[in-house]
């Protein structure tokens, strides 16, 4: 049994902290598009992707670079 990712709080208490350019630097980083995917459904339910539109294009081009296929495979 998986136990659920914190990640996506902790951006959200960055965010609400005042911290956006931590965030985004999290964001670039981000684990996995699950993550990214609930971080964003944390954002819009607490109204901070309005306020935040750096935040907003972060999230959405990352979800786009982690879910195209890579182009280069490791051998």
């Amino acid at each position: 049994m998986s136990r659920p990712s914190v990640w996506a709080p902790k951006i959200v208490a960055l965010i609400k902290g005042g911290n956006s350019s931590a965030a985004i630097a999290q964001i670039k980083v981000a684990p996995t598009v699950k993550d990214l995917q609930d971080l964003r459904k944390l954002l819009i339910a607490a109204n901070l992707l309005k306020p935040h539109p750096n935040v907003d294009a972060a999230t959405n081009d990352m979800i786009a670079e982690l879910s195209a296929p890579r182009l280069h495979r490791s051998p």
